[in-house]
């Protein structure tokens, strides 16, 4: 068992509040008062100045966090005492994490102090063991719309929202507690949360507003650095997460169509080898169906669905929107329009290829990451043939593949009893890129 050795001159990373000195322990002073470089956001730097010594630099750290750790290290190198003074707990969506990973663990020393979090539970009397926490301290992206990618500030919020009763959410400027509101509208969940925001927490113009609807906080506006709890008030819901009965979705009218059945839905996505961390592609995405049952299987990872069809577009847009799962962008387009945009994706589904699909087949292969499988759903021979002679002639790139014809017959009444009824035979084509 090996001891952490002690560095004789850590950087200080020292958990403040609003409240100036009052919270902070005689040694945390101590350090704030005889540090020769001290580093922090304005807002800090203004309150704590009185405690600095004569000469002291200081380093405003708002917009230039990636500068900070260069600072840590030129006052260390000169043998200077240095202090970085952060909000609440520094390990805690703070700069003490960010820090800890960029320079060896004995250069900083963390003094932390009560986190926002526990300040916000604590003046509500809830309990924040069981909180899932959460940060959208992140660059501005907008308004949160369904279908957004993840690289929106807010995506991770609106993932969590979908497996977590209660929820506890440091905000931004810009990521305010109206925009996680209208999250929740957008996302069809305003009926199934309530809100409280906590504003400027251990100041003198501290307020605490409880028992919000989510509709009221949605055009309020809030006094920043502020904390939002959520919590749940319908149970959380637990979803089949693949293979749903075809009735389950929105299909074209008045005849029925368009959608993988659901036989060979459950197949098709077992051949996905899909992980949680997955991203897929949906291409020709008809009804949606093996796109969103993709997107409940991936719940970190993230599926885009592209249908050209209009009406079918649609129709897709009203499964995503009763089905629940915030990792699902879909476009209406007509493949390959758009790929050069998306990421690599892990696992490829083509329900329909709009006539071009050597040259897609092509294209996915070079895009699919190396282990990745790309499964193709066939109904007729042209395409079958085609499929299977773009993959024999890839075969030396490192492509494995096999088809599977998969024929399932439902029983129907007729009469008193009741008869086998052969649904069409379909094509399920699985290639694997070895690397």
């Amino acid at each position: 068992m090996q001891t952490l050795a002690k560095d004789p001159n850590p950087c200080r990373v020292i958990g403040v509040l609003d409240d100036g000195a009052e919270s902070l322990t005689p040694t945390a002073l101590a350090h704030i008062r005889n540090a020769d470089v001290i580093i922090s956001w304005a807002d800090s730097l203004t309150l704590f100045a009185p405690l600095f010594k004569p000469g002291a630099q200081v380093h405003d750290a708002g917009g230039k966090l990636s500068e900070v750790p260069e600072w840590v290290r030129s006052a260390r190198a000169l043998d200077l005492r240095c202090v970085v003074l952060a909000t609440g707990d520094p390990l805690c969506f703070g700069v003490g994490s960010y820090l800890a990973a960029r320079l060896c663990v004995q250069a900083v020393d963390v003094l932390p102090n009560v986190s926002t979090i526990q300040l916000a539970c604590a003046r509500l009397g809830l309990s924040w063991a069981d909180m899932k926490l959460a940060s959208i301290h992140t660059r501005d992206t907008g308004e949160w719309e369904r279908g957004a990618p993840p690289s929106h500030g807010m995506y991770a919020l609106a993932q969590l929202v979908r497996r977590h009763a209660r929820l506890a959410v440091l905000t931004s400027p810009e990521n305010t507690p109206g925009r996680i509101a209208r999250m929740l509208q957008r996302e069809g969940l305003a009926e199934d949360f309530r809100m409280a925001v906590a504003e400027r927490l251990a100041s003198a113009q501290e307020r605490v507003l409880g028992e919000l609807s989510v509709n009221e906080v949605a055009t309020a506006e809030f006094a920043h650095p502020n904390v939002v709890l959520l919590w749940r008030q319908t149970p959380l819901p637990e979803p089949v997460l693949t293979s749903q009965a075809d009735s389950a979705f929105t299909q074209r009218q008045p005849d029925k169509g368009l959608i993988t059945k659901q036989e060979v839905r459950a197949v098709s996505l077992a051949r996905l080898q899909l992980r949680a961390s997955s991203v897929v592609w949906d291409i020709g995405a008809g009804s949606g169906s093996v796109g969103l049952e993709a997107a409940r299987l991936c719940s970190s990872g993230h599926v885009f669905a592209i249908e050209k069809n209009a009406g079918d577009f649609a129709i897709a847009q009203s499964n995503h929107a009763a089905f629940g799962v915030s990792n699902y962008s879909l476009f209406n387009a007509k493949a390959p329009e758009l790929l050069d945009g998306w990421p690599d994706p892990d696992a490829v589904f083509v329900g329909g290829s709009g006539g071009e699909l050597e040259e897609l087949i092509q294209l996915i292969l070079r895009r699919l990451k190396p282990g990745g499988h790309l499964v193709m759903n066939f109904v007729t021979l042209e395409n079958l043939a085609t499929a299977t002679a773009t993959l024999q002639a890839l075969e030396d790139s490192g492509i494995q593949w096999d088809v599977l014809q998969l024929q399932a017959a439902r029983s129907k009444p007729i009469l008193h009893m009741h008869r086998m009824a052969a649904e069409n035979p379909v094509w399920i084509v699985t290639a694997k890129k070895e690397c």
